[in-house]
């Protein structure tokens, strides 16, 4: 049962950095598209600048999660996903109080909230307890 629970755990940690990449790499390449799947609309005039920081913002989480993920780094992700959790609260928010939402555009949000906060508490409590060195 432990290795079936690592094995998802890691698919699922694999998946979550992945999607993070293509959203912050559509942030950045397609600022419009990415700003209609995020759930929300604004009037950007062609300045683009709050869709680049947060397509900088994607891309570079994912690239942390998947670099925890792969050198084993248990403790370090657990970390990272616990206290990630706080930018998809404030985005489900965001979207929430934005003007015409749909439902639908809110899922995203709260899945990503409970992955973080599940996977992180996961990694926290099965990574390797570290032996401390007393020096006397």
């Amino acid at each position: 049962m432990k290795k079936t629970n690592a094995v998802i755990a890691f698919g699922l940690t694999f998946i979550t950095g992945a999607l993070l990449i293509f959203i912050g790499a559509r942030f950045l390449l397609l600022p419009d598209v990415a700003e209609h799947a995020f759930g929300i609309q604004t009037v950007t005039g062609n300045d683009f600048a709050f869709h680049y920081i947060k397509g900088i913002r994607d891309l570079s989480a994912g690239m942390a999660i998947l670099a925890l993920l792969l050198t084993r780094t248990q403790r370090g992700l657990a970390i990272l996903l616990l206290t990630a959790s706080l930018v998809p609260v404030a985005d489900f928010l965001i979207v929430l109080h934005a003007p015409g939402h749909l439902t639908a555009q809110l899922y995203p949000h709260v899945t990503a909230i409970v992955l973080g906060l599940v996977l992180g508490c996961y990694y926290l409590f099965t990574a390797p307890k570290s032996v401390t060195h007393v020096a006397l």
